[in-house]
This record gives C-alpha cells, structure tokens and sequence, in this order.
C-alpha cells in the first residue's frame, strides 16, 4: 500500500488490478521498441521488454474532517465488453476496509470522469440490484460530464453492459449525485481542476495544503510515457487534439514545481515530480 503526505492531507492508495502489457488497444504508439528508447521509464513504470506497466487503483484523500474516495475501478460482479474486465471478483471493499476506510465512513465520492474504470464501485450488486457502495456520501460528478454520457446512455438499444446504467445511474437514483462544475471547490484543502480532452468534462484533483501541493491525475495522462510524447493521445480521447494541448500545458505548468503527481494508473511507486528532459518531461520518482 501506497501513502502519501500533503501537509494535512493524507492520500493512501487502494489497487483493484496491475497489468503489464496489453495496452496497445489504449496507447498504440507506445510500441515496445518505442517505449525502449524513454529509458527513465524502468524499472517502474515498463518492463525491460518495452511492456508498459499499468494499474488501476482507486485513491482516499483524507483532509481535516473529510474522507474522499477519488475513482472508483471497475467493480465486481459487472457485465462488460472487454473480457479481462468483465465479471470480475476482486477483493477491492475488503482491501479498502483493511486499510481503514470502511464503506460507511466514506463521505465524498468523486469522480474525475465516467469511465468504465472510474465509476465501478459506485455501485455493487446486493440481492441481485445495484445498490451505492457508499451509502453515507454524496458523489460528486461534474454536470458537463453527467450530461454527456445521459445522453449517451438515452441513445443506447442495449444497456446489458453499459456502466452508466449500472455504475451511474443508481446513485442519481438514490439522490445522492451532486453535478458539481470542472472548477468545484469539495473542501479548503481539495479542489477539482478543469484538464479537458480526454472526455468532455474531464477533472483532475488538487490538493494544498500547509504550503504543500499535489495533484491526482485522472485520465489526462494514463502512463508516464506520455509525459515523452505528449502527441500520444489514447484511444479513447473524446478529443485528442485538446487531450495532448491539455497534457502540454500541464506538464509545462508542472515542471519543476514541487507538485506531486499522483498518476491514476500509474504504477508503483505511482508519484513523482515533473522534470523537463529536452524538448519532453520526464516524471522523476
């Protein structure tokens, strides 16, 4: 388990799954004779190989009288297109329970964006229903992005493995969805910040505190090989246009500052700090 300390603010990190390889579907640029020439990528976050390592996890972000769960992975028991992800029965709750953060006492849920990765805990299967997680806190959910994917979800014949229906949905039902705006302000400590491109309403997490700062990437960069090439937009960027002038202008903002960046598929040791290497970055760790 990964812990880290801003200020007062506490960040510990909760794995649902880590991968090597088969990321081609995502990053198709990031071949391994590609990813061999960015040698700062291993032993951390490539194998040897030139196979990149990923992780889907999600991130507790304690600050004073506040316990925030940011993304939510994927879940279990959930029907889904891509095989590996389908179904699945990890120990997720009861790994987050082990590290001291029990369903119940979680008070805010925040999603950076409503993907399938990101929302899957939201919700879990409870006598053959999709029931919130975490009954006690109020998802947060940025309005542009609840919007588009509704209308997304409006659109669908066939709702068998949508996780907007599963994921989404059940917690709007519940009353427990705030449709916040890309700028949102959750605590003095802990604010969403607008990092578009990836989906429409796309948010990354700041945190300050005490002086200290750090921010939790969401999906605007999905493996530190990015930071190298910033042209290599994913696959599923709504835009990839605006996803890589976002990841310049982040970086560029980034570098060299004593932000941490805690990369929300990155692989252990999953945050670093951002370091100009030529005309690129580099994440130094």
């Amino acid at each position: 388990m990964l812990r880290w300390r801003i200020g007062d603010v506490t960040v510990t990190r909760i794995v649902e799954m880590e991968t090597s390889g088969g990321t081609r579907f995502l990053l198709p640029q990031a071949t391994y004779e590609a990813v061999r020439e960015i040698p700062w990528l291993m032993p951390h976050f490539a194998e040897e190989s030139g196979k990149l390592k990923m992780s889907i996890h999600a991130l507790v972000v304690e600050a004073p009288g506040r316990r925030i769960i940011v993304d939510t992975c994927i879940g279990n028991d959930k029907q889904r297109e891509m095989g590996p992800w389908s179904n699945l029965q990890t120990t997720f709750l009861a790994d987050l329970e082990a590290a001291g953060f029990a369903r119940d006492t979680i008070d805010t849920v925040l999603c950076t964006h409503l993907h399938v990765d990101h929302v899957g805990w939201n919700t879990m299967l409870v006598d053959g229903a999709w029931v919130p997680t975490f009954p006690k806190a109020r998802y947060l959910i940025g309005r542009t992005e609840y919007e588009h994917w509704r209308a997304e979800e409006e659109g669908a014949l066939d709702v068998s493995t949508s996780y907007f229906h599963d994921s989404v949905k059940p917690v709007w039902d519940a009353g427990l969805v705030d449709l916040v705006e890309t700028d949102h302000q959750v605590c003095p400590e802990v604010s969403l910040e607008p990092t578009l491109g990836h989906t429409p309403g796309h948010v990354s997490i700041r945190i300050r505190s005490q002086g200290e700062d750090a921010l939790i990437t969401g999906d605007f960069t999905h493996h530190p090989c990015q930071l190298a090439h910033p042209e290599w937009a994913a696959e599923v960027d709504f835009d990839k246009a605006a996803s890589t002038a976002t990841r310049r202008r982040m970086y560029a903002a980034l570098e060299g500052s004593k932000t941490l960046v805690i990369g929300t598929h990155f692989a252990a040791p999953c945050a670093g700090h951002v370091a100009r290497d030529g005309d690129a970055w580099k994440l130094e760790v």
